[in-house]
């Protein structure tokens, strides 16, 4: 059975920054596609972090620069450091994953509870 959990949200102020983890159980990320995604309350889910079967890391616009996507494997753990964070940055975070290896549309299948991030001006 599949399991993510994240931790590491919380409250800070404007140009704070916060490392959010992801721990997996029952899956190796090895061949999958993983992601960070968020949403905020009226708001769409938007995925801010992405990496593809290849390995390669791709970011939202509106968090490149700011945002690292990083996974440690002895660990079996994914994060997501956040830095000059803005209000606009306020949502629940989830981390996510594909069930299929080598799955080049990357179809999100596995989803944490979500850590909430609230950041204020």
């Amino acid at each position: 059975q599949v399991q993510l959990v994240e931790s590491g949200g919380g409250s800070v102020q404007a140009g704070g920054s916060l490392r959010l983890s992801c721990a997996a159980s029952g899956y190796t990320f090895n061949n999958y596609c993983l992601g960070w995604f968020r949403q905020a309350p009226g708001k769409e889910r938007e995925e801010v972090a992405g990496i593809d079967i290849d390995g390669n890391t791709n970011y939202a616009s509106s968090v490149k620069g700011r945002f690292t996507f990083s996974r440690e494997d002895a660990k079996n753990t994914l994060y997501l450091q956040m830095n000059r964070l803005i209000p606009e940055d306020t949502a629940m975070y989830y981390c996510s994953a594909d069930s299929f290896p080598y799955d080049k549309t990357c179809e999100f299948d596995y989803w944490g509870q979500g850590t909430q991030v609230t950041v204020s001006s």
